[in-house]
């Protein structure tokens, strides 16, 4: 790559990472690689973030209306973080969700050993991640991060430094603190993204996100609309009817989207039922479809996705939100006029995700420590631009901006550090999952066929059998 022409100096740096989830944890541990002197501000009691399961959410908006966004002037936030459910297991197999570095265990005692374990077993692992590499002694719990702005920022020199304040959750102490840089690792599923009905706001029964849905003993013998067919729509639906007796009619954007394994599973259940769009709310408790058709409801549960938020973050415009594209970003990693002093980690979707955070926090600290440069600031703009453009050509749209989908740029991505590329086995496990998925809905995670695939996996010189006398040393 070429040289920068930032006005940049080469030092061990101070370093705010903001949030202790997967892509902080990583950065932590990477940037103090580096030499870096790193604060980790965590608003939760543990580290974990979306997988830290909160189970009380009284008191949170249901439709998560209560917090703002980067462009706005004041900061408020959800008192809830995690939008996971009490039943949730993970959608991937074990084998290709672990650091390259740190197996994800079946080994301990009284842990969950399935392939696709509970969203718990998931935290456990981030734990023990932590604690290996005594990451703790750099976190400071129970600490929401309020503001932070650039000081004295100068056009085109990107040697900055960061005001940080920060509250301390029991206390209420407010804390000012200056850095060289910032990493933000805030993760990307706790605002609620909503769509837009006619008759939404005058609705006179339940609605909720599901980030706030946790258990479906509350539904129970009732009916339930459930708009969206994602991941957490399927599961919600299928638990509402098989747990809950609920009568449920599943929502979905496009009913040719429809794949085969949601088809069987509708088929199934004599009370889950497949609608299209909705077309208005009616005071009554009317919920009118596209189609004409219609059903009076108790409750409707917005399964739509997640929209990122950055409510402390003054860049004075520099970056914005716009339709859930996040930018302008090099890389979805540097905002070019303000790199490297300010980056994200975290918030590219549809990837290997550990795997690419790790290449993202190994990049962003080496940038930092001067072992990598990054291209000048008109480069990284016309990079950006291009990519603008293929996705707009490609007809992505905008709100799509950070689904990567593709093995090629993950791999690409990694050679930013010479990280090394996702090995071809964990790429083929993944697509036999996938396929897996979208034949065998209810039974996928306990159906995977790929022992031969399993067998190279074992040989790996960081394979989940290999932990006792794997070669990683904590800090």
């Amino acid at each position: 790559m070429e040289t920068t022409t930032m006005c940049e100096s080469y030092r061990s740096k101070s370093v705010c990472v903001i949030g202790a989830g997967p892509s902080g944890l990583v950065a932590a541990r990477e940037l103090k690689k580096e030499g870096h002197r790193v604060v980790v501000l965590e608003q939760n009691h543990d580290v974990g973030g979306q997988w830290l399961y909160d189970p009380n959410v009284e008191g949170e908006d249901p439709l998560g209306r209560n917090t703002t966004s980067l462009t706005t002037t004041h900061n408020s936030h959800h008192k809830v973080h995690s939008s996971v459910y009490s039943s949730l297991r993970l959608g991937s197999p074990r084998e290709i969700i672990a650091f390259t570095d740190f197996p994800f265990s079946v080994n301990k005692k009284g842990r969950d050993s399935r392939r696709f374990p509970g969203h718990r077993e998931l935290l456990l692992y981030l734990q023990d991640f932590c604690d290996w590499f005594g990451l703790r002694d750099f976190i400071r719990f129970d600490t929401r991060v309020a503001y932070v702005g650039m000081l004295d920022h100068v056009e085109g020199c990107q040697d900055l430094r960061w005001l940080v304040k920060s509250v301390e959750k029991n206390t209420q102490i407010v804390m000012e603190e200056v850095f060289d840089s910032v990493v933000v690792a805030t993760g990307h599923q706790s605002q609620p993204r909503l769509p837009s009905i006619k008759g939404m706001d005058s609705w006179k029964r339940k609605q909720l996100h599901s980030h706030i849905y946790r258990v479906p003993e509350p539904f129970r013998d009732e009916v339930v609309v459930v708009v969206g067919t994602a991941q957490s729509g399927q599961d919600i639906s299928v638990e509402l009817v098989q747990e809950a007796k609920a009568v449920v009619y599943l929502s979905a954007r496009s009913l040719s989207n429809i794949f085969e394994g949601l088809s069987k599973v509708i088929s199934k259940h004599d009370n889950l039922h497949l609608r299209p769009q909705i077309e208005c709310l009616q005071e009554d408790g009317k919920v009118l479809f596209v189609d004409g058709s219609w059903v009076i409801a108790d409750t409707i549960i917005y399964c739509t996705g997640y929209s990122y938020t950055f409510p402390f973050l003054d860049t004075k415009g520099i970056v914005a939100i716009d339709d859930d594209r996040v930018g302008p970003l090099f890389e979805h990693t540097f905002p070019p006029s303000l790199a490297p002093s300010l980056s994200f980690i975290g918030i590219p979707r549809k990837v290997i995700v550990f795997h690419f955070f790790e290449s993202q926090a190994k990049w962003i600290a080496q940038v930092l420590s001067g072992k990598r440069k990054l291209p000048s600031r008109d480069e990284m703009m016309q990079s950006i631009k291009d990519f603008y453009h293929s996705r707009d050509v490609a007809g992505i749209p905008k709100y799509q901006t950070h689904d990567i989908r593709e093995f090629e740029y993950c791999d690409k991505y990694a050679d930013y550090t010479g990280f090394p590329h996702l090995e071809e086995w964990k790429k083929k496990i993944f697509l036999i999952t996938l396929n897996n998925y979208f034949t065998n809905l209810e039974t996928y995670r306990d159906s995977l066929d790929d022992s031969d695939l399993i067998k190279e996996a074992l040989q790996s010189p960081h394979s989940i059998e290999q932990e006792e006398d794997a070669q990683v040393s904590p800090l």
